[in-house]
């Protein structure tokens, strides 16, 4: 990789030489799959990290979503948003229920609860909004509408890792969330996932379903499919948790420079921290406006690129876009102004661990402020 280019991301990898001592042990024991030593030894360690009681590791973390619907027998329609990635919603589509898209509140980019009641039918069994870029969702607001009409809710939480409001991990919300461990985010175990449970009885039952369904070696219990996570990724994760602290300080450092560097751009705006979070800065996302900046989202992302800066219009476009689901009612843009407009001026900036929260992050600002 070329040195002198910055990418919207970067894997935070384990220290190899520790990873090789553990692969020794994989090999030694032949156990390579199958809820081995490590498998079960990550599982315990997430839990305890992210201050869940009940957690089950997948293979990705698109598995997890698609089992969390399945697990809670979730039918016919499902409220989400257009502002996340393709994930969220196909896994509403693979399960054979429809998607019902909302707007989003500008404030976080997140499912607004004030739009939900209006889109809720005979028909609504659950709600399934997502923590965008590591905001968390007004999950009050959220709970008290599904607590009305009796509904579901699962958080779509793949920047969410480690998030906490008050002290308190914003995985307890809802009736289950779900994580991505892919390489582009703030934890990862190359590819991998997660999902968040409240009780015992629940991740035995999420544990059939990731594994073809079996109860023991004879006992097939549910149509279950194979989502396992791997002894070689368990390991990974095991060594890269225990650097993600300082990854998401260093993260945070970056943060704290875009903000002081970019707060008397005209026509740049983006998120401040929210009171009582602790965030884990999975994204800096900016936002331009045209008529205030002098030049488009698209004019300041070519810049960007043409500098070596690699950004990423992340959500754009909306999902509610896409032919799949173009043709639903909830898909017109009109039903959809506040994402629609988010999605038309967003960049998110380079945000990882390896950047210099000074350096790096003055080029970009240079750039975005036209003195390169």
């Amino acid at each position: 990789m070329n040195k002198d280019i910055l990418t919207v991301t970067s894997p935070l990898l384990p220290d190899l030489d520790e990873f090789h001592e553990l692969l020794k042990e994989i090999w030694n024991s032949k156990w390579i799959t199958n809820n081995g030593h490590f498998h079960q030894q990550l599982e315990k360690e997430l839990a305890e990290y992210l201050k869940v009681p009940y957690l089950s590791l997948f293979t990705n973390g698109t598995l997890p979503l698609i089992t969390a619907l399945q697990a809670l027998r979730i039918t016919g329609e499902v409220i989400t948003t257009p502002y996340s990635f393709v994930a969220t919603t196909h896994s509403i589509w693979w399960n054979g229920i429809k998607p019902v898209f909302v707007d989003i509140d500008p404030r976080t980019c997140n499912l607004d609860p004030k739009k939900i009641e209006a889109a809720i039918t005979p028909k609504t069994t659950a709600i399934m909004p997502v923590h965008c870029y590591g905001k968390p969702c007004d999950v009050k607001g959220i709970q008290e509408v599904a607590d009305r009409y009796g509904l579901k809710v699962i958080y779509d939480a793949a920047h969410a890792f480690a998030l906490e409001v008050d002290g308190d991990s914003i995985l307890k919300a809802g009736d289950m969330s779900t994580l991505s461990f892919h390489a582009t985010k703030v934890y990862n175990t190359v590819e991998g996932g997660a999902l968040v449970m409240h009780d015992e009885e629940m991740k035995r039952r999420v544990d059939y379903l990731k594994n073809f369904g079996f109860k023991n070696e004879v006992e097939v219990v549910a149509p279950g499919i194979n989502s396992k996570m791997d002894e070689i990724r368990a390991a990974y994760g095991i060594l890269a948790l225990r650097k993600v602290d300082d990854a998401i300080q260093a993260r945070r450092n970056v943060a704290v420079s875009y903000r002081q560097g970019l707060k008397d751009v005209p026509g740049i705006s983006f998120f401040e921290d929210m009171p009582g979070v602790k965030h884990n800065y999975s994204y800096f996302p900016i936002f331009v406006n045209a008529e205030e900046y002098g030049m488009t989202r698209d004019e300041l992302y070519t810049r960007l690129k043409e500098n070596g800066i690699i950004g990423r219009r992340y959500f754009y476009p909306l999902i509610s876009t896409f032919s799949t689901y173009a043709g639903l009612e909830s898909a017109d843009p009109k039903n959809l102004p506040v994402a629609t407009r988010m999605a038309d001026s967003v960049i998110c900036l380079p945000m990882h661990h390896e950047l210099d929260s000074e350096a790096d992050v003055e080029r970009v600002v240079r750039i975005i402020k036209g003195q390169i």
